[in-house]
């Protein structure tokens, strides 16, 4: 039976589900509605596709390392409690394993990867969603290369909400590493080095504490040796290697990995949900609303 387009318009409209799956399950079922309809249910596709509009900002960030190659991802549920289901956190290791084995350009073009028994990522996850009942997605990842000179250092803390991932050149202590991802998931610095920060940047901070030091009375003579010194503050709070270190403040973040014999050649760090907007529900309102109907 010849599949119109308005009976994918129909079966959009019953299951939420995409045009192009639509159409394959209509396909697939000789253009019968019903069936059509139980095909998407089956796949999780028609479940998954009602839950688009939720706000999935929980969830986990994960790290894999297979040898010279790491990746760091975040996968977001939309509650902190389906974050800790063991089913959800096999979901989170398969994907970071099938990222650090085909290494794929952006999130979509992960999501078209097959997984070993053949399921498209994309379906995969809806299976998933289906079986915990939100919506999950894989929001974002890096993929990163060493040497067998360089080491990586991996943390996660509080079991996943904040995940980093170090790139040391030069030496290959992994607990020195480490040790920097730690202090990285605390401090939470912006750029490796000063060099990082671009001239708008600097140029922008400038201009707020000259206004601020005018503004406090300061005479205009001195005003520029004092906007230095905070300028010199601030490259501290958002330059990893100016920071004090947290193991030990005692010492610079930069003068800790020397003594490693190493350099800081790049970081990531993942906050869950950071970013999301995410939706602040009243929940008496709610209920009122619920009550009046």
């Amino acid at each position: 039976m010849a599949v119109t387009a308005q009976m994918v318009k129909e079966l959009r409209e019953k299951t939420g589900a995409g045009m192009m799956d639509c159409k394959k399950a209509l396909m697939e079922t000789d253009g019968d509605i019903d069936k059509a309809i139980d095909f998407l249910r089956e796949k999780g596709i028609a479940k998954a596709a009602k839950k688009t509009d939720r706000i999935a900002a929980e969830g986990l960030t994960a790290i894999v390392t297979k040898g010279n190659e790491a990746v760091i991802l975040e996968v977001n549920s939309e509650t902190d409690f389906v974050a800790k289901n063991e089913g959800f956190k096999t979901l989170v290791t398969e994907l970071g394993q099938l990222l650090i084995t085909h290494k794929p350009e952006n999130v979509e073009a992960a999501l078209e990867l097959k997984m070993d028994n053949g399921v498209v990522v994309s379906e995969h996850i809806n299976s998933a969603i289906a079986k915990i009942g939100e919506k999950l997605t894989l929001r974002r990842y890096t993929i990163a290369t060493k040497t067998d000179e360089d080491a990586f250092g991996a943390y996660l803390h509080m079991g996943g909400r904040i995940g980093v991932l170090t790139l040391l050149e030069g030496t290959t202590d992994e607990e020195a590493a480490k040790d920097v991802a730690m202090h990285i998931a605390a401090i939470n610095p912006k750029y490796v080095s000063r060099d990082e920060v671009s001239a708008e940047e600097a140029e922008r901070e400038r201009e707020v504490l000259t206004q601020q030091a005018l503004n406090e009375g300061k005479p205009e003579n001195i005003v520029a040796k004092m906007v230095e010194g905070r300028l010199g503050k601030y490259f501290e709070d958002i330059c990893l290697l100016d920071q004090t270190f947290v193991k030990n403040p005692d010492m610079k973040v930069r003068q800790f990995v020397q003594s490693k014999g190493g350099t800081v050649k790049a970081f990531v760090r993942y906050e869950v949900g950071e970013g999301i907007e995410r939706r602040q529900d009243n929940f008496a309102e709610e209920v009122m609303n619920q009550v009046k109907k």
